[in-house]
């Protein structure tokens, strides 16, 4: 079989299948999960984060979380490298670091928007300015988002390895798909299972690529600190957006490989 074939979204129509207007599976009928119905005249929420995988469009903008997620996110550590590097005193910088990401989630709540973002995030700075305060190192602010990586960038290449490609998992989640393509034999499903596999190794390099950069910097201790936290920034969000902008290119117009169709039985 061609690469042409390969590459026919496996969602498309076999001919002599009837049109479903409004499949939710379908390449155009993606609805995130969480919206009150898909009925036409409702408009759906914007997908966002690993839910733009569902669609057949990509919004940098709702990939990353929304760019008041992306500040939410990012300003507690950027906060953090700041005032270290300015007071290169612990304490302040655990201080203020915190107080940033509480000041998040309080606005949200007093405005009464989603608070999910803004509680990961909390959580994550929390941990680190609870590690930190106990060893008294600076550089274990940025601790639990290395062994994040370790266990993310393990987790992916464990799948590989275990034929269940994590990407594919989380397509099929998001788009509320069954997971039949991992056994299925048909070259579509195979061509299917390549391209969850490119794209789980993609998502080992962009974990190990961190771990690659950030290890040494953190093993450097205290003096590198401010190249920590700026090497954290760079490769976070924008790492990630790239990272899932591709996938999104290697897995849009697949799905879950259909029966062909039979013509009716004449009567």
């Amino acid at each position: 079989m061609s690469d042409s074939e390969h590459a026919r979204p496996l969602t498309e129509p076999a001919p002599g299948d009837p049109a479903v207007p409004g499949d939710p599976t379908g390449p155009t009928g993606a609805t995130e999960p969480g919206t009150a119905d898909g009925t036409a005249g409702t408009p759906a929420k914007p997908a966002r984060g690993v839910y733009q995988l569902a669609g057949e469009d990509f919004s940098l903008a709702e990939a990353i979380g929304g760019w008041r997620g992306v500040i939410e996110s990012a300003l507690p550590g950027l906060v953090f490298v700041v005032v270290y590097v300015a007071v290169r005193e612990l304490q302040p910088a655990l201080i203020a670091s915190i107080s940033v990401a509480a000041l998040a989630v309080l606005v949200r709540l007093v405005q009464r928007t989603p608070v999910t973002q803004a509680f990961s995030g909390i959580l994550g700075i929390g941990i680190g300015v609870l590690w930190a305060w106990r060893t008294g190192e600076a550089q274990d602010f940025f601790a639990y988002g290395l062994w994040v990586n370790v266990a993310w960038c393990a987790g992916a290449l464990l799948s590989v390895l275990v034929r269940w490609p994590a990407v594919g998992v989380i397509v099929s989640f998001v788009r509320g798909e069954d997971m039949s393509w991992r056994l299925d034999t048909r070259p579509a499903a195979r061509a299917l299972r390549r391209r969850y596999v490119w794209a789980t190794l993609l998502w080992v390099g962009v974990f190990g690529a961190r771990l690659a950069v950030q290890v040494p910097l953190y093993l450097q201790g205290e003096d590198a600190v401010g190249w920590l936290g700026t090497a954290k920034l760079v490769m976070g969000v924008p790492l990630f957006a790239a990272g899932l902008y591709v996938t999104w290119l290697l897995v849009r117009g697949s799905g879950s490989p259909r029966e062909p169709s039979r013509p009716p039985l004449d009567p």
